[in-house]
């Protein structure tokens, strides 16, 4: 789905502009996303409970479409999560930006996942469950095997068969892809309470990511201090550089930053 923002022009604009106009916004739909276009986009997010940008992605295009929203990220959830890790809205909403996926769901309504094989082999054997003769194409030493997307859910189902709540633990869930293993550490009462909460909505896939940064306590510091380096080595791995997360993180926060000064942002 088209991602339109300020500066944009086209056919895809002038029917955002309509729907717009359509929910009461009072646009000439031009075809330019211009300042005029984009607080009403804003507007219209503030209204819906959507995560405050100016951005017209595919949530916000839902939204006005009528489909559902009630269950994706919301800017009180944001606001949450800057309270609890004691950073500034700015430095989460930059976080949000660049490490999560966008989307905590597919098309079809189940929460994102991505099932990791390796993973799988080592919640076995530490559940004492022989991984003699399994598929390699679900337990394996290497990582990979992905089939991406949707279909995930298949190799998740075979998984399953072989032991289920190994098959939860070994998947990354939701829209910051938390590896379902880590239930206990943050806190969940079971793999079951975690996974069920991963399909109820995309503020508690937030909530994993705050239960994660809290209890790795030198992620939270890096956060505080806006050391973008030091959180995305932490979160990421060493291979951090290679994406430019730091510099991604950077780079939002200095924009929402700005906005935030100039009286843009929410």
């Amino acid at each position: 789905m088209t991602i339109m923002r300020i500066g944009d022009k086209g056919a895809d604009v002038r029917t955002l502009q309509s729907q717009l106009g359509a929910n009461g916004y009072a646009l000439v739909p031009d075809g330019h996303f211009g300042p005029a276009t984009e607080r009403a986009v804003r507007e219209f997010q503030r209204y819906m409970g959507l995560v405050v940008d100016g951005i017209a992605g595919s949530k916000t295009l839902n939204a006005l479409s009528g489909v559902r929203v009630d269950y994706l990220l919301q800017d009180k959830d944001l606001y949450r999560a800057a309270e609890e890790l004691g950073v500034e809205m700015a430095v989460i909403r930059a976080v949000n930006a660049v490490e999560s996926r966008g989307d905590g769901f597919f098309a079809a309504g189940q929460p994102a996942i991505l099932y990791e094989r390796h993973i799988m082999r080592r919640r076995l054997l530490a559940a004492g469950i022989s991984v003699e003769g399994l598929p390699p194409s679900l337990v394996n030493t290497a990582t990979g095997g992905y089939i991406g997307g949707l279909r995930e859910y298949d190799r998740l189902a075979s998984a399953i068969e072989i032991d289920r709540d190994c098959a939860h633990e070994s998947c990354s869930w939701g829209a910051f892809q938390i590896m379902g293993y880590h239930w206990k550490a943050l806190g969940y009462s079971s793999i079951d309470e975690f996974v069920s909460l991963m399909k109820r909505s995309e503020g508690d896939h937030l909530d994993a990511f705050v239960r994660f940064i809290k209890v790795n306590w030198t992620l939270q510091a890096a956060l505080q201090e806006k050391d973008w380096a030091a959180f995305a080595r932490g979160y990421n791995g060493p291979a951090y550089w290679r994406h430019g997360y730091h510099h991604r993180m950077a780079a939002e926060y200095e924009r929402i930053s700005e906005e935030d000064r100039t009286g843009m942002a929410a």
